[in-house]
């Protein structure tokens, strides 16, 4: 176990504090287990009812006293038959002890009148956990599978001064601020309904346009770098999924209609668009004057996530995605490798999410082996080959033992969330399996046929998930390319409507079709305040003065009144932010 630093020796700590106020507040609560991570730690309870807001006030309150109690923390040691005695009424440290191998070191720290099962280490008294905030109480199965029973999770975070606190806690706030599912909600970019089910997000008509413009724009740009659009079939029987191995390797993650043993054919949902794309390419015999083969799809998908994994627009059990996947040669590997990633950071520069990504060079886990096709001798090449080319193309990534996909390693490009989780956005992988596994061919120039190489790519990754990342990282306020209305028109008078309309027709003319008009009977500074929460990059206001000298009062979502101009000079200012994709 890797040595814990001061301030994840003070957040542990914290959480035997925060446990012990539990336990005095509510005696019949059954402990789980309480870790520090990233950003604090946690304590997981068995409790009949849900810990509420109030709840959490007087844990918070009790902790404080019991801080002020100055109380000892002092670790100590029993043979295995006496820590089963002593942990006797709280049924989850009983399991845990009963696991520790044999021989193993079972130890305890106690505070006052509380003990609890840990290895440990703690700081020396509770007077010396002194800036903490718990934050929230939710669900979670006890060790996180769904097989078990729910337990009640409360969440918070301690730091070594008062001053981080509350800059964590302001950062904090900004993040909720900025969380999609809270103001994807109020912007109306989605929403959900309990009857269609969880993680099957409804996107609403701005929200569907910012994803129509996303996948515009990605199909254009795969299209100039040679990749060659497909549309194939939502679900396949169960045959297709046997050839590729997810029928044995994926099949809890998937949507499965009848069952083998009763009906003549049984057909899944997909999971992923591979053995689909890969019929396009058995469609004929193939040489090497075929290749590289770049097949590219805005493919939709179905996974069937757990539901404590889902999260707003994040993770969710449909998803639409730009899959691509590319039949090569030995010798073209290295360079359409390249090609993928080119394409891949030149998406993620266009949407400002460039700085914010980092690298993971995910492998399989030779102890793991029941999780992967392909023998040893395999996987080290097609490891050892991608390693040559991430460290040729310069790549700073990070390795991820037992994140590679069943049939080869990857490239993972990861990105945090506001809250600091880390999800992948898109993947790059190289398989040298599949295309065995599915009889697929090519003629080479010396009349030999063998496997291409196969790469598994996304150019922008989960529509929905990038449109999660954009809310959150422009609170809301979208680059006028991408804004689902560009333009908000607002006459002071019903006698100025003429004009507006005039001004409406010159964008459109021009390619800005997304422009409202708000004909309602409001004061201009009513109107103007409306526009403002709702995010609209322009906001032109037109009076008296705009109609008698023919221009538009130009106001900007983040430099307010930027002053009057004329309705051509206006058109050619947005125009150009359009065209550059610029983002302020």
């Amino acid at each position: 176990m890797a040595e814990l630093n001061e301030l994840q020796i003070l957040r542990h700590s914290a959480s035997h504090v925060m446990a012990q106020a539990v336990k005095r507040l509510f005696p019949d609560v059954k402990l789980a287990i309480g870790p520090a991570i990233a950003d604090g730690f946690y304590y997981d309870f068995d409790t009949d009812k849900p810990f509420t807001a109030e709840d959490l006030e007087n844990i918070e309150a009790e902790m404080k006293k019991i801080a002020k109690e100055n109380l000892k923390i002092e670790r100590f040691e029993l043979p295995r038959d006496e820590a089963l005695e002593l942990m006797k009424d709280e049924p989850y440290k009983v399991e845990l002890i009963r696991e520790l191998p044999e021989g193993e070191v079972i130890s305890f720290y106690r505070q006052g009148e509380f003990t609890d099962l840990c290895a440990g280490p703690h700081v020396n008294y509770t007077s010396k956990i002194k800036a903490y905030k718990l934050l929230s109480a939710t669900g979670a199965y006890w060790r996180g599978d769904e097989k078990n029973k729910m337990l009640q999770r409360i969440y918070a975070t301690a730091f070594l001064s008062k001053d981080e606190l509350n800059e964590y806690l302001e950062q904090r706030e900004e993040a909720r601020r900025r969380d999609h599912n809270k103001l994807g909600r109020e912007l109306e970019l989605f929403t959900t309904s309990e009857v269609i089910g969880q993680g099957l997000p409804i996107l609403l008509p701005k929200g569907a346009r910012i994803i129509q413009l996303l996948q515009r724009f990605v199909e254009d740009e795969e299209q100039k770098r040679g990749w060659l659009l497909t549309k194939t079939p939502l679900m396949a029987k169960s045959d297709l999924y046997k050839i590729s191995g997810h029928w044995d390797h994926y099949q809890d993650g998937m949507f499965i209609m009848g069952d083998e043993e009763t009906d003549k054919e049984v057909f899944a949902l997909r999971p992923m668009t591979c053995p689909f794309q890969y019929q396009a390419y058995l469609n004929r015999g193939r040489s090497y004057r075929d290749l590289p083969m770049r097949l590219n799809e805005t493919s939709t998908l179905f996974r069937n996530e757990a539901s404590g994994e889902m999260h707003g627009l994040i993770r969710v059990r449909q998803f639409t995605i730009s899959e691509g996947h590319l039949m090569c040669t030995p010798e073209q590997l290295e360079g359409e490798f390249k090609g993928c990633l080119e394409l891949a950071i030149y998406m993620l520069k266009t949407l400002g999410l460039y700085e914010d990504v980092s690298y993971r060079f995910s492998k399989w886990d030779p102890d793991d082996r029941e999780k992967y096709i392909g023998t040893e001798e395999q996987w080290n090449e097609a490891q050892d080959m991608m390693a040559k080319i991430l460290d040729h193309l310069e790549i700073p990534y990070k390795e991820g033992i037992g994140e590679a996909a069943f049939y080869g390693p990857k490239l993972d490009i990861q990105i945090k969330n506001v809250f600091g989780k880390e999800d992948t956005l898109i993947t790059i992988q190289i398989d040298q399996m599949l295309a065995e596994k599915f009889g697929m061919e090519y003629v080479d120039a010396d009349g030999v046929k063998k496997n291409p190489y196969i790469i598994h790519r996304t150019s922008i990754g989960c529509y929905e998930r990038t449109l999660a990342l954009l809310i959150e990282k422009y609170a809301g306020a979208f680059p006028v390319w991408l804004a689902p209305v560009q333009v908000k028109l607002l006459p002071i008078a019903d006698r100025h409507f003429d004009y507006v309309y005039e001004v409406k027709r010159a964008l459109e003319a021009a390619g800005i079709v997304r422009v409202e008009v708000d004909e309602r009977n409001e004061k201009i500074g009513y109107k103007i305040r409306e526009a403002q929460l709702e995010k609209v990059p322009y906001m032109i206001v037109v009076g008296d003065k705009d109609i008698e000298n023919n221009t538009v009062s130009v106001r900007d979502r983040r430099d307010g009144d930027i002053g009057s101009m004329s309705v051509s000079d206006f058109v050619a200012k947005i125009c150009e932010e359009v065209a550059n994709k610029t983002i302020k």
